[in-house]
């Protein structure tokens, strides 16, 4: 009985440790440290893959389990990506270098925008919990996915400074609009594939063999820089992938 008890701890354990990083994640960006913040972000996503898969493998799911999930995943791809993107607005924003509470009000507002995708993550994954669709796809963006893109930006002003992306997208007219945008694909109605493998059949994971083959082109001509390029490339080839689908429905 106390071995059952340790083995269904496991799972709640690792995703716990996924909760553990984000808020690490959450520490070093406010600190000053975005690279750590980042990379914080990319091991809390190693812990929430494994945590499922722990709980599938020693059958062990629960009702709890899948509220600390979320809980966690709030902090480490809401939270935590939210606050990477307010610290590279308001570091570039704030030319004079005074406090941020002594910002003008419309500057202050526009640093904080990109907290909205951390409200938006709680109630994507509220509605991930509750919708039965999401089984072998997605409905909107998943919050790991809208995580790497924050999570990567700041290695790619380190290590990518001379890129186009550095030089012309990392910037506040860019950034603000697109934590806008993607607080909208989180909770809006866009089915996205899963990458799930039931089987290896090329046949039923065509669309996930093509997808994977991009993902390492782009990581070898792009580095940290094909991370924001990959998630795009996701969701065109989602929005190409299920339109045939909404079309026959709707006829």
């Amino acid at each position: 009985m106390a071995q059952n008890k340790v083995v269904s701890c496991i799972p709640n354990t690792i995703t716990l440790m996924n909760a553990l990083s984000g808020c690490l994640s959450i520490t070093f960006a406010f600190t000053g440290s975005l690279t750590l913040a980042g990379l914080f972000i990319l091991i809390a996503a190693v812990f929430d893959f494994f945590d499922g898969m722990a709980a599938r493998l020693l059958k062990v799911s629960s009702a709890i389990g899948k509220e600390l999930d979320s809980l966690a995943d709030d902090i480490s791809f809401g939270v935590a990506p939210s606050a990477i993107a307010f610290i590279i607005v308001s570091q570039q924003l704030n030319t004079e270098g005074v406090a941020f509470a002594q910002l003008p009000l419309g500057k202050m507002l526009l640093c904080l925008l990109p907290f909205l995708m951390a409200a938006f993550s709680a109630l994507r994954l509220a509605k991930f919990n509750l919708d039965e669709r999401q089984t072998d796809k997605f409905i909107g963006l998943p919050t790991p996915a809208n995580a790497m893109v924050w999570a990567s930006l700041p290695f790619i002003l380190t290590y990518n400074a001379d890129s186009y992306i550095a030089q012309n997208v990392i910037v506040p007219h860019i950034l603000i609009p697109l934590s806008l945008i993607m607080s909208f694909l989180l909770v809006c109605e866009l089915p996205l594939f899963s990458l799930k493998f039931k089987t290896w059949n090329f046949g039923s994971n065509k669309i996930r063999y093509i997808f994977l083959l991009f993902c390492l082109i782009l990581i070898v001509v792009l580095h940290f820089a094909s991370i924001p390029a990959i998630i795009l490339l996701y969701v065109l080839m989602s929005v190409v992938a299920f339109k045939p689908q909404t079309s026959a429905t709707e006829k």
